[in-house]
């Protein structure tokens, strides 16, 4: 395999360097990769990896995010790049940048049409995540986010062998079948290795306009069992806010969700020193 020495997980790595999967690209100096899973589509996930990524950048870091949800690649709306394409140096590929500076690669930033399906079965869209890993020149990056994609499938998999995770953040909502479908994911992360740096609760709450009084959507009862059976730490809780689901318009970012998104990925940066 390529350089371990470029690898992020190079000195707390356990694997056998001879099976190891990781191939690294030795144009890349990338310090810390975080994963954003779900167990299920429609909570969020990809809106919550572009409010970490924005927030990590407020902060001063170097920000990439690869788009492993290649089916449902929601990543160049929410970042603002939808209408850029990559472009090509030799055998590699450079990713977009949007005007925040982050860095972006997605299977719809190489298409002609962003509607077009992706008509493939498994192993060409592993084959095409562990591209973006290879094959993209990231250059200097403090932290790498990839918004994998919903659920235990083969595309998940080939994100953990095959890219140096350093932590994952689960995303859920307070509902108790998806946080049955949400253990999945955990327990396959553990499997492999992977550490979960916790788990952040959308659409936990709602403000009444009138009173101010913070209103559960859902009884917090099965989140706290939830966390407690599976050791897990809580990142923060979302409201529901028309912010979140306007990021697509690329509408301004509420203060109050950046000031909630500044506190979750601090703690984030500290649990991963």
């Amino acid at each position: 395999m390529a350089n371990c020495n470029r690898c992020p997980s190079n000195e707390k790595c356990s694997r056998d360097k001879e099976s190891c999967m990781i191939e690294n690209n030795e144009l890349n100096n990338v310090k810390k990769i975080i994963g954003v899973m779900s167990g299920k589509g429609g909570v969020g996930k990809s809106s919550i990896c572009s409010l970490i990524a924005k927030s990590l950048k407020r902060k001063g870091y170097s920000v990439g995010v690869l788009d492993a949800d290649v089916t449902g690649p929601s990543i160049p709306r929410l970042l603002g790049v939808r209408d850029k394409k990559v472009s090509y140096v030799d055998k590699n590929i450079l990713p977009v940048e949007n005007h925040d500076g982050i860095k972006v690669m997605s299977l719809n930033l190489m298409t002609d049409n962003e509607d077009d399906p992706v008509i493939w079965r498994g192993p060409m869209i592993s084959g095409v995540v562990k591209q973006f890993w290879t094959d993209v020149i990231w250059g200097d990056l403090d932290y790498l986010l990839i918004d994998m994609p919903p659920g235990t499938s083969d595309v998940a998999l080939t994100v953990m062998q095959s890219i140096p995770i350093d932590g994952i953040v689960m995303v859920s909502i307070p509902q108790d079948l998806v946080s049955m479908i949400v253990s999945k994911a955990v327990n396959m992360a553990r499997k492999m290795d992977i550490n979960i740096l916790g788990v952040i609760e959308n659409m936990s709450y709602i403000n009444c306009e009138d009173c101010g009084k913070k209103i559960k959507l859902f009884s917090g009862e099965s989140t706290n069992k939830f966390l407690d059976e599976m050791n897990l730490k809580l990142l923060g809780e979302l409201p529901m806010l028309n912010s979140i689901s306007n990021l697509s318009e690329n509408k301004a970012e509420d203060e109050n969700l950046k000031s909630i998104f500044d506190l979750i990925s601090t703690i984030i940066i500290d649990d991963l020193k």
